[in-house]
């Protein structure tokens, strides 16, 4: 048997590392604070490494055969801009900053039960993405390759803002734009050309019925519906010209099973037989190097679920937002979990100039974190 890295350092304190982690911005450039994350795991006894997609990986247990159940927990050290200054609210009980919550607060949880347990029978990978908030690229590779050190995870939990709930299902992100092309005219004759920008009313429409057709996914017992909205228009080139061309940008939230590759297929199908015909209709995806987030679902009655449940003391429910969750929940068991929210009754919470986190909801996730994994990997 072999394990990496040595005892943990005694006293690892998660909120003062929370206060030092949200006084390194992370908005534009997470190196500052990937390198804070490593000397922390170097700090407390742990070995730490970045492979070259900029993941922070960490492991703590038997390797190999010898590990009878690994668990792998994620989150991200990326934020959105602009930054937010950090601010220790003793009165509220909180801490304020941009990533206070998303996902900083999950961060210093996660680390505390890292550091606590130890694995007899069981492995536990950290596995920290550096891009969430836009391309994902880290989080895929640890989900894609062959030699990925998480491939062969039992249960994966992601780190967000969830209120201490356990979150087992959210819908996917897809974006795209309806491309439409006629034929440039003088506007005074408009029936010598072919109106792109006309033709967006027929298009609209077919977007607001594309969930009526009999193939539509059904509604799904924990997402509720699929979403398709339209975002951002663009057409026309001159106030006296009838245009030749018009592009509209949709949002889809889907749910499962639909894939990326269905609802693109079943979209333009669906535009097509609304367009005119001398109206050309194209849909694409937006470029991106990652696959979009599809939504994704885990079995409400898995055993990381129940474990998890019973030591946070929260719900059982779906996430509201798109995360790397679903990369990882196509070969294991996915869990959302963490202290935080993204929104209260006063609004947006994470993602907003309000972001804080409660220091209570920090230490009880640790507490139900560190429960969980030494109920699933033994601890000595």
């Amino acid at each position: 048997m072999t394990e990496t890295g040595t005892d943990t350092a005694p006293g690892f304190d998660p909120i003062a590392f929370l206060e030092t982690a949200v006084q390194h911005p992370s908005h534009e450039d997470v190196e500052p604070m990937r390198t804070l994350l490593c000397e922390t795991l170097e700090a407390n006894g742990v070995d730490a490494r970045v492979d070259d997609a900029g993941n922070v990986l960490a492991t703590r247990g038997p390797t190999g055969e010898n590990a009878e159940t690994h668990v792998v927990l994620n989150t991200h050290i990326d934020t959105v801009s602009p930054h937010v200054s950090f601010e220790r609210d003793e009165g509220a009980g909180v801490v304020r900053g941009r990533g206070s919550c998303d996902a900083k607060g999950p961060l210093a949880a996660m680390l505390t039960a890292f550091f606590a347990v130890e694995p007899e029978r069981g492995r536990v990978t950290l596995a920290i993405t550096p891009d969430e908030e836009v391309l994902s690229t880290g989080a895929y590779a640890l989900a894609s390759r062959a030699d990925s050190p998480i491939r062969d995870a039992d249960a994966v939990i992601v780190g967000e803002p969830t209120g201490l709930d356990v979150c087992t299902a959210a819908k996917g992100r897809f974006q795209g734009t309806v491309r439409l092309s006629g034929a440039a005219a003088h506007a005074a004759e408009p029936e010598t050309g072919t109106n792109a920008v006309a033709a967006l009313e027929p298009v609209l429409a077919a977007v607001g019925t594309f969930d009526e057709r009999p193939d539509a996914p059904p509604t799904h017992p924990q997402l509720g519906a699929a979403t398709l909205t339209p975002t951002v228009v663009e057409g026309g080139e001159a106030t006296n010209q009838v245009p030749a061309d018009c592009a509209l940008t949709v949002d889809r939230r889907s749910v499962p099973p639909e894939t990326a590759a269905e609802f693109h297929a079943a979209l333009t199908d669906h535009l097509r037989d609304a367009v005119p015909d001398d109206v050309g209709v194209e849909f694409a995806f937006t470029d991106r190097p990652t696959p979009f987030l599809e939504a994704w679902e885990t079995d409400p009655d898995a055993r990381i679920v129940e474990v998890l449940a019973d030591a946070a003391g929260g719900a059982v429910r779906p996430f509201t937002a798109a995360t790397e969750a679903a990369y990882f929940a196509e070969t294991a068991p996915t869990v959302v979990f963490g202290p935080g929210v993204l929104a209260d009754d006063e609004g947006a919470v994470a993602h907003s100039a309000r972001e804080y986190v409660r220091v209570d909801a920090v230490e009880a996730a640790a507490t139900a974190l560190e429960e969980t994994l030494a109920a699933m990997v033994g601890s000595r």
